[in-house]
């Protein structure tokens, strides 16, 4: 089994930033991919960015430019950089593992077999 506990929400005012990690544990996988999504209230969870083995990254449109995923092999974390945040920012922000290579469809929430349970940014205006 593995454990995804993610850190690093709160709350932050518009144009702020914050850094969001994800840090792995239990059953270790020597390949994976590791993704962001985000649930906003009222709303269906998103796609935001995912990272894969050998660190190609791949974001949604709403956060290119603004988001950054990178991962630690050797700490088994992965960490979301998010700058310039908005108020429709606001969401839980879940991290997921996949394992395998495998890269395509990964903002695909049925590609990930592991989820951790969340962590509230909010962004006030």
């Amino acid at each position: 089994q593995v454990q995804l506990v993610e850190s690093g929400g709160g709350l932050v005012q518009a144009g702020g930033s914050l850094r969001l990690s994800c840090a792995a544990s239990g059953r270790t996988f020597s390949v994976y991919n590791m993704g962001w999504f985000r649930q906003a209230p009222g709303k269906e969870r998103e796609f935001v960015a995912a990272i894969n083995w050998s660190s190609s990254t791949y974001y949604a449109d709403s956060v290119n430019g603004r988001f950054t995923i990178s991962r630690d092999n050797a700490k088994n974390t992965v960490a979301l950089q998010m700058n310039s945040l908005k108020p429709e920012d606001t969401a839980v922000y879940f991290c997921a593992l996949r394992p395998g290579i495998t890269f395509s469809g990964n903002n695909r929430e049925s590609a990930y077999d592991y989820w951790g349970q969340g962590t509230q940014v909010t962004v006030s205006s």
